[in-house]
C-alpha cells in the first residue's frame, strides 16, 4: 500500500457505508452532463465503495472500476456485483496494471483522489492518465480543499497546476468550479475539473 492509501484500509467498513450514503449525482452535478448517454468506456481510478461504477454501469457503461485498498475494493465487488464492471488492483501514479491493458477510455473519472499525490507524484501521474483518455475523451477529476483528516495523507492542490499539467498532455479544460462540500462539511470545498482530449 503507497502512502497515498494512508488511512483508508482501517477505516474500509465505515468508509463503504459513507461513500454509498452519497448521491452519484449530487457528487458529480457541474460535470453530469459529460457523461455519455450511450454505451461507452469508462475508467474509474480510486473506485472506493464502487458506488460510480456501479451508476455507470446501469447506464450501460462498460466500466473497469480502480481501486487499491483491498479492503474497499472486495468491499466494493460485494456491494455491486455487475457484469459490466471490472474490478482491477492498481492506482497511481503509474497505474501501470491499467496501462498494460492498451486500452483507451471515453471517460476517465479520479474523484476524490488525486489530492493525496505529492508534486512529484502528479507530474508523474498526468501522463498516465492522459494516455488513457481516449481521442474526444474527457477526464474528469475533483481537488478537496480543507483540513486534513486525522491518518490521512493529502496536499492542497490547485487547479491552476493540475490545468497547467493536463495542457502538456493535449487535454483542454472544459469544466473549472467550486463548490461545496456535499457531506456538509463547512470548512471543505471542492474543486471540480473536466478536460477533453483535443490532440492524440
Amino acid at each position: 500500500m503507497t502512502d497515498s492509501t494512508a488511512g483508508y484500509a482501517n477505516e474500509a467498513s465505515t468508509l463503504l457505508k459513507t461513500y454509498e450514503a452519497i448521491a452519484v449525482e449530487d457528487i458529480h452535478r457541474p460535470v453530469w452532463h459529460l457523461i455519455p448517454r450511450t454505451p461507452a468506456r469508462l475508467l474509474d481510478i480510486g473506485a472506493g465503495s464502487g458506488r460510480d461504477a456501479a451508476a455507470f454501469a446501469a447506464m450501460g457503461h462498460r466500466v473497469v472500476a480502480v481501486e487499491p485498498v483491498d479492503a474497499l475494493r472486495e468491499g466494493a465487488r460485494k456491494l455491486h456485483p455487475s457484469p459490466h464492471i471490472e474490478w482491477l488492483a492498481d492506482g497511481l501514479p503509474g497505474l501501470a496494471v491499467v496501462r498494460a491493458r492498451d486500452e483507451m477510455f471515453d471517460v476517465v473519472v479520479a474523484t476524490a483522489v488525486w489530492m493525496h499525490l505529492d508534486a512529484a507524484q502528479r507530474a508523474q501521474a498526468m501522463p498516465a492518465v492522459a494516455s488513457l483518455v481516449a481521442p474526444g475523451g474527457v477526464l474528469i477529476l475533483s481537488l478537496r480543499h480543507g483540513p486534513v483528516p486525522a491518518g490521512r495523507r493529502m496536499f492542497d492542490v490547485s487547479a491552476e497546476e493540475t490545468i497547467a499539467l493536463a495542457a502538456r498532455e493535449g487535454l483542454a479544460c472544459v469544466v473549472n468550479t467550486v463548490t461545496g462540500s456535499v457531506q456538509a462539511q463547512p470548512d471543505v470545498t471542492w474543486t471540480r475539473l473536466a478536460f477533453r482530449r483535443t490532440s492524440p
